[in-house]
């Protein structure tokens, strides 16, 4: 796992083999940041929330990039060990990682964030309600976006906050605006 640009640029974390998860390839993050930079400014440093958190990566990736605050939720206890042991050897202590089951968060997280992004397990049996549970709970600021990685299977372009979805080989990401609405729940 490489981080692409930024503070870390060319850092490399070697994942352990033994690792259930699947990490966003560096092809489809690259293309995903490149496409973030339209509608993220990073320098602004946004607060970011990075949902089934995995290996990590995009959580690294926010923080190289500029993000002031992270929040890492990861419910495997090897995965999440391998995110701390990554921040506490970076030294960086931008990044909040959380051990629970992500929708357990979701409902408990009076938090707002700028970005949120989650990659859950492509067979998750509840993904496709992952869109309207994260918009409607309020924890995404009023114009805030969230991006959800997923399969060729999963269609979200009805939602109505959808407004793109972006394909890369097998990876697929759909971006969804928040309302200004949503700040006020």
């Amino acid at each position: 796992m490489r981080v692409i640009t930024g503070k870390y640029k060319g850092r490399h974390f070697d994942v352990p083999r033994s690792f259930k998860a699947r990490p966003t390839t560096d092809f489809a993050k690259e293309n995903l940041f490149n496409v973030l930079n339209g509608y993220i400014d990073f320098d602004e440093e946004p607060v970011a929330l990075d949902l089934f958190a995995g290996t990590g990566s995009i959580t690294l990736e926010l923080l190289s990039r500029g993000c002031s605050k992270v929040v890492s939720v990861e419910k495997d206890s090897q995965h999440f060990s391998f995110i701390v042991q990554v921040l506490n050897y970076l030294k960086d202590k931008s990044c909040f990682p959380i051990r629970t089951d992500v929708f357990r968060y979701i409902e408990r997280c009076h938090e707002q964030f700028d970005f949120i992004f989650a990659d859950p397990p492509y067979a998750l049996p509840n993904l496709e309600e992952l869109p309207e549970l994260i918009l409607n709970k309020g924890i995404l600021k009023a114009d805030g976006l969230f991006v959800l990685e997923h399969g060729k299977s999963n269609d979200f372009t009805g939602h109505p906050l959808f407004i793109e979805q972006r394909t890369y080989g097998s990876v697929n990401f759909s971006f969804f605006r928040a309302k200004e609405t949503t700040s006020e729940q």
